[in-house]
């Protein structure tokens, strides 16, 4: 096969196929809270009204220069341009397909004190560490702040989970014990 039919690098050109860790699975809708939803819909506006149309007016200015075959800005630009059309064409599906949960109208429901999506939980490992995970959407996901997927291993030993109910969670090193100690809705 020709070299003129394939593709030379690996970067992202216009790709729209998604990472596994951002796949929602099938059958499940795409959970997200008030917050992570807004984000996503600030970045897709950010591209669309900012990013996009500066970068637009450069590749014009690029072009209009002559030769585009050694033009880095131009070259340059219509790389950067079609990531950008890429992430804009994800984003517009996700937003689409999102189910916003309300993490305030499970405060007040009877399943409170039991763990569910949007759900603030404070657990206890074997070592008497303490740590907090919200259990949020897949594309707010944010380990170091303690966000993790709804699909996530931890997340899924936590879920139904109730205080005072010890867990398992299943890790490469092994298993853990976790027992839960609080549960929140913020």
């Amino acid at each position: 096969m020709s070299k003129a039919f394939t593709k030379e690098d690996g970067g992202d050109d216009g790709d729209d196929h998604e990472s596994p860790e951002l796949q929602i699975p099938k059958g499940s809708k795409n959970y997200i809270t008030p917050s992570g939803a807004e984000k996503v819909k600030a970045e897709l506006k950010e591209l669309l009204t900012k990013e996009r149309p500066e970068l637009v007016k450069v590749i014009s200015w690029a072009a209009s220069n002559g030769d585009r075959s050694e033009n880095g800005d131009y070259l340059y630009g219509k790389r950067r341009l079609r990531q950008i059309d890429s992430r804009i064409r994800f984003l517009t599906k996700r937003i689409e397909s999102f189910e916003v949960v309300d993490p305030a109208t499970l405060r007040s429901s009877e399943n409170s004190n039991k763990i569910l999506f949007s759900a603030t939980v404070t657990v206890s490992d074997e070592d008497e560490a303490k740590k907090t995970y919200q259990i949020v959407g897949i594309d707010e996901t944010d380990p170091k702040v303690g966000k993790v997927s709804w699909i996530s291993p931890i997340a899924r030993a936590l879920m139904n989970g109730k205080v005072g109910d010890v867990v398992t969670l299943r890790t490469p090193a092994g298993e853990r014990d976790l027992e839960i100690m609080r549960i929140e809705y913020k």
